[in-house]
């Protein structure tokens, strides 16, 4: 899925709230988006809501919620946390899909971007799963 339009991006995140949202199209870009697109619309509300809605949108598609899988609080904060240091850098007006696509550019565009901040061992503990986690090699730039 392409994410060309702020359209784009407010369809994805529809499907994705609804559970709609046919796993496969659940991608790395389209988490970004979803993100992006909570937090553009209430940063408190996006921080406070994401944790449930990502467990249930795992359990519609089929996926669990466990110590191994499934819902990872230390990445979802670290990653909406990226997404509202995005738009707050970004001018006034700026479409999403331009924040989106500039996100997507730099290093959070890459699927083991967080492993500069936590070591594998830490990222992965049931700890950092279930509840945040400080990064362990070096702190977060926002």
């Amino acid at each position: 899925m392409s994410f060309e339009t702020d359209a784009d991006i407010a369809a994805l995140t529809a499907a994705f709230r609804a559970r709609t949202l046919p796993k496969e199209k659940w991608t790395h870009a389209a988490h970004w988006a979803a993100a992006l697109s909570l937090v553009a619309e209430d940063e408190a509300a996006a921080f406070r809501d994401m944790p449930a809605i990502i467990r249930a949108y795992n359990e519609s598609v089929g996926g669990r919620n466990t110590d191994t899988e499934g819902y990872h609080e230390t990445i979802t904060l670290a990653s909406l946390r990226a997404v509202a240091h995005a738009l707050s850098g970004a001018p006034k007006g700026t479409p999403l899909h331009v924040i989106l696509s500039d996100l997507l550019a730099g290093p959070c565009g890459q699927p083991d971007w967080i492993l500069s901040y936590w070591s594998r061992e830490n990222l992965f503990s049931p700890e950092a799963r279930r509840e945040w986690t400080a990064p362990n090699l070096q702190a977060l730039p926002w």
